[in-house]
């Protein structure tokens, strides 16, 4: 990790030259092997030009800001596998958006590749003014696939860029450490998983929790840190037998054990409902060969047999990556063994050169690519193509296409077959109306069914990794809205959502004809400030939307009458004068007290309206954001399961928020509890909830089944302290094995 100065930095001049120097010949030791003739003399001028335009600018933890351009090169030569000129174009990164430097000037010095690919780092950076919702970073992730598609060294960079970014957060203000976390597990991490970049995906997610979720982040890393000399322990244990077996067979490996990231664990510890304790599987194990590429299959499987001859595998778990590698071009073979004492344990078997696609994802993938064709090449540059269908659509809805996207990325993959043969990959839950729209939009849009199998099914049949799905298709066909209901993948929902866009558009057109001969017969033009206060009146956030409901007849134009005219200006009537619905950003700023910078909420003296939001329950003592809409502020919490969505997409509406010290408001909360079924347990709760403690409990919930009982409850607390006591409490009772917050309470 380079993390080269703390933030609280204090040197002298002197001492800081040393110290770029030594990162500027790390950065050149790292490039060793593949610097040719003149590119060192190139290096050396992108460094100097790069320090003299940076020389009077300085990052928030004091140092020099020339130190993060350093950085960003090394994880880009390092980290990722990346070449000279990336090197180059990660030093000068920021030059063009920051500096005097221009474009031109970086493409007479160092040529137009270069120069196109700052051009599109500066254009993913540069802040664009969107209108209505489409906001900021949606819309820079849209940029960033796009230059995705022209040149993947861009993106790479970028996320050396925001990698380097995380791990110096800690000296940004605490509103600043949410936005830059939550948009990076919101677009960077998963863009990373879908590259093959899993170190680096981990790693973003790690200290994306660390600033979301610093508690949990805390408890767990203090959890491996105590827990790390047993598990070293455990790992030589198992891995001894294996080891000397493979040594037998005449193998060529390297054998470890690693912890899993943070973020994995409690994924884990939250969606199977267990402690810390309860994860199995803490860590994996690696087996790394170094087979030759005609080799590297056969070796594999024969490290698979000899690790199963000695534990005994869970066949429900065993996942063959090399046979049919993933999307992103990541080949491995994963087993769960049975081993010493009960223990379950995950075993990764792969050649150096698949770890290193792992490791290092597409960057390694274009480094294999000058042999013969591979499939993961066949893979990558498929989805190229397929990122490049759905972008050449300029009409697509950018926070839509945002989420259809993401689902894309992370989802399970499934293998499916034409009727000749060929394979498809789609993602897991897919249906044979996605499969169409895979083969060819056009074939999507007349689809009218299909055959599974050989079986006739519906379009929304869900496909299973395997099938052979054969289209059956129409001329009279037209798409339906209802396809949107059970489509999954980004592509055919951006054709779809783009076909009824279009038809609503001509409907539109036709409805601002009829307005405009309306506000003709009454004497006033149809002007951009007339429009907005028909918009105000009918209560239409945007004038397309006020065209389209004139069209289909859903407002009534006859209210007009109830208009005043002040010359060619329409006057809305004054009690319904500004009655949006939505509240604007001036409306914002009237509303916040003081300087507008925080929010106290809690008690009666609060100006601004609020409400705790449904989807997290917070209560005083969680970490906390207010979110701005037409009817008030939400308050979420930061570990709230909407959180990064909304403060990735939707900055200007998040204001930052704490709790005013006030006992006598309760707030509403609950608990899960399991235990052993027994005489009296409800006696014993209800004892500790409302006898000991005095917590006012508004339900209680217990459901039996085979002698264990699960049960929720819900209380009024007056902050999170009170809660934990009362968690505390009832985890202390005989027969309770777990007690953990609940995430959703239902009204």
């Amino acid at each position: 990790m380079i993390n080269i100065v703390s933030s609280e930095y204090n040197l002298t001049g002197e001492e800081e030259n040393k110290l770029i120097l030594r990162e500027y010949r790390a950065l050149l030791r790292a490039l060793k092997e593949r610097i040719k003739k003149g590119d060192k003399q190139r290096l050396r001028q992108a460094f100097e030009m790069a320090v003299e335009a940076h020389r009077h600018t300085r990052r928030k933890s004091g140092e020099p800001y020339i130190f993060h351009p350093l950085a960003v090169a090394r994880i880009v030569v390092e980290e990722i596998g990346l070449g000279v000129t990336s090197a180059i174009c990660a030093l000068l990164h920021d030059t063009v958006e920051d500096t005097e430097i221009t474009l031109e000037d970086v493409e007479r010095e160092f040529g137009k590749t270069i120069a196109k690919i700052i051009d599109g780092l500066t254009k993913i950076s540069n802040v664009v003014d969107i209108k209505g919702d489409s906001t900021l970073q949606a819309e820079n992730f849209r940029k960033i696939l796009l230059t995705l598609v022209e040149d993947p060294r861009v993106i790479l960079i970028k996320l050396a860029d925001r990698l380097h970014n995380m791990r110096t957060l800690e000296s940004m203000n605490r509103e600043k450490q949410l936005k830059i976390a939550s948009e990076t597990t919101y677009i960077y991490s998963p863009l990373a998983h879908r590259l093959g970049l899993y170190e680096i995906k981990s790693e973003m997610e790690d200290l994306a929790m660390k600033y979301t979720q610093p508690e949990i982040y805390t408890e767990i890393a203090r959890n491996l840190k105590e827990t790390r000399r047993d598990r070293t322990r455990y790992i030589n244990e198992f891995i001894k037998p294996i080891r000397d077996l493979l040594v037998a067979q005449g193998l060529d490996f390297e054998i470890y054990g690693r912890p899993k990231a943070i973020n994995s664990i409690y994924n884990k510890m939250r969606t199977k409902h267990v402690s810390f304790d309860e994860v199995y599987d803490l860590f994996a194990i690696r087996i790394i060969l170094n087979s030759p590429i005609e080799k590297e299959k056969d070796d594999c499987w024969k490290a698979y047999s000899v690790v199963t001859n000695i534990y005994h595998p869970s066949t429900e778990r065993l996942r063959d990556w090399i046979s049919v590698p993933k999307g992103n071009g990541y080949e491995a073979l994963h087993t769960t063994v049975m081993g010493p004492g009960g223990r379950w344990v995950e075993v990764q078997i792969r050649s150096a050169r698949m770890n290193e696609i792992a490791e290092k994802g597409l960057a390694a993938h274009w480094k294999y690519k000058e042999g013969a064709p591979t499939q993961q090449e066949s893979k990558l540059d498929s989805f190229l193509v397929h990122l490049s269908e759905i972008l050449s659509n300029p009409d697509t809805d950018t926070i839509d296409f945002l989420q259809d996207f993401k689902l894309d990325l992370f989802t399970e993959e499934i293998y499916i077959y034409t009727p000749k043969g060929d394979m498809r990959v789609l993602p897991k839950g897919a249906t044979a109306l996605d499969f169409a729209f895979d083969i060819h939009s056009e074939l999507g849009m007349k689809s009218i069914g299909a055959k599974v199998n050989y079986k006739l099914v519906p379009l929304s049949h869900k496909i299973n990794s395997g099938d052979q799905v054969e289209v059956i298709t129409s001329s009279k066909q037209k798409p339906s809205e209802d396809w949107l209901s059970f489509l999954v993948t980004a592509k055919a929902k951006s054709k779809i959502k783009s076909y009824f866009k279009e038809q609503r558009r001509k409907v539109a057109e036709e409805g601002k004809i009829i307005l405009r001969k309306k506000l003709e017969q009454i004497g006033v033009p149809m002007s951009h400030y007339n429009l907005n206060e028909l918009c105000a009146h009918f209560k239409r956030i945007t004038q397309f939307d006020l065209f389209y409901a004139v069209a289909v007849g859903s407002i009534d134009l006859s209210e007009l009458k109830s208009f005043t005219k002040n010359g060619e200006k329409l006057q809305q009537p004054k009690e319904q004068k500004g009655d949006m619905g939505l509240m604007t950003e001036g409306d914002l700023k009237k509303a916040l007290p003081g300087k507008g910078e925080v929010v106290i909420f809690g008690d009666s003296s609060d100006k601004i309206q609020y409400k705790l939001a449904s989807c997290c329950q917070p209560i005083p003592g969680d970490n906390v954001f207010g979110f701005m809409s037409g009817d008030g502020m939400t308050i979420h919490r930061t570990d709230c399961p909407n959180a990064a969505k909304l403060l990735a997409n939707y900055g200007h509406r998040i204001i930052k928020t704490k709790w005013a010290k006030n006992k006598e408001i309760s707030f509403l909360t609950g608990v899960r509890i399991v235990g052993l079924d027994d005489v009296g347990v409800i006696q014993k709760i209800t004892n500790v909830i409302s006898g000991e403690l005095k917590v006012n409990m508004r339900s209680l919930s217990i459901d039996s089944n085979d002698g264990i009982f699960e049960g929720t409850i819900t209380v009024y607390v007056h902050d999170r302290e009170e809660f934990t006591k009362l968690c505390n409490a009832l985890a202390a009772l005989d027969g309770i094995n777990k007690v953990e917050r609940l995430e959703l309470i239902t009204a």
